[in-house]
């Protein structure tokens, strides 16, 4: 569940540091700022796999947040995500496992599973 989580594509954009908050980055998808492997994407919950590359559109590369997002040292991006913020570029190395992601809480998955399964 994790994986299908973390791979969806405002997550990974939000990983790769190219906004600041996980709504922002799923704006940034819907307001059509992303492209994955060349192609212009607008559903925030895209599932990206493994190998395929994400980039910003001309016009996003040059928005302040994005600028502002990629330079910010609050947070690094995970090792699972390639990044080139140079180019703005980024490219999903595996699908991540719950170890690998820096949530800032303990998750608890067995919990949600229990949730929705009602």
């Amino acid at each position: 569940m994790i994986g299908l989580l973390e791979s969806r594509l405002d997550a990974v954009v939000y990983r790769a540091k190219f906004a600041a908050t996980p709504f922002a980055a799923r704006q940034l998808v819907s307001h059509g700022h992303v492209k994955v492997n060349g192609r212009r994407v607008t559903i925030a919950s895209y599932p990206v796999k493994e190998g395929t590359t994400i980039e910003l559109t001309a016009k996003a590369r040059d928005m302040g947040v994005v600028i502002e997002a990629s330079k910010s040292a609050e947070r690094e991006a995970p090792d699972y995500v390639e990044t080139n913020h140079d180019k703005m570029t980024a490219k999903l190395l595996r699908i991540p496992k719950l170890s690998d992601v820096p949530y800032a809480v303990q998750m608890q998955p067995h919990l949600i599973v229990e949730f929705y399964s009602r």
